[in-house]
């Protein structure tokens, strides 16, 4: 039982920081773990490999973005944490049955909300500085 719990912490860390280049090292080490024991038991509990469930969370996050942003294919594929474009297409398309295009196309048709402009999509991704410790009028830093 409680070598889920350090996996959960895994778990967690990926869904959290999906769009950063988390590599199995860093996986592991958030649950304690050697690489190996690590991708071995994360398989065992999930019944996926860490690096299936961390793409698969960027293409939940994708399809997101695809539906209600104003941002290319490339530019989502990006946000989320691919570093490439084919990588990125060809696992959306595994996951999802139809490319990256015919997803966007198809939620257009259905209509919805309006797309978010992408300025604001890119800058709802980054991190907010730390105001908590700013008095007011103080400069930043």
């Amino acid at each position: 039982m409680e070598t889920v719990v350090h996996l959960r912490r895994a778990r967690d860390l990926m869904d959290s920081r999906y769009a950063d280049p988390l590599d199995l090292d860093a996986m592991a080490s958030e649950a304690g773990f050697s690489r190996y024991h690590f991708a071995r038991e994360f398989r065992n509990t999930f019944g996926e490999t860490p690096g299936g469930y961390l793409s698969r969370r960027r293409v939940e996050r994708a399809k997101e973005l695809l539906a209600s942003a104003n941002l290319t294919v490339t530019e989502i594929c990006m946000v989320v944490g691919f570093t490439s474009l084919g990588s990125f297409s060809r696992r959306f398309t595994e996951l999802v049955g139809c490319p990256p295009t015919e997803y966007r196309r198809r939620m257009v048709a259905r209509g919805g909300p309006p797309p978010i402009p992408g300025c604001f999509a890119m800058a709802w991704g980054r991190p907010l500085p730390a105001i908590a410790d700013k008095h007011p009028g103080e400069p930043p830093p």
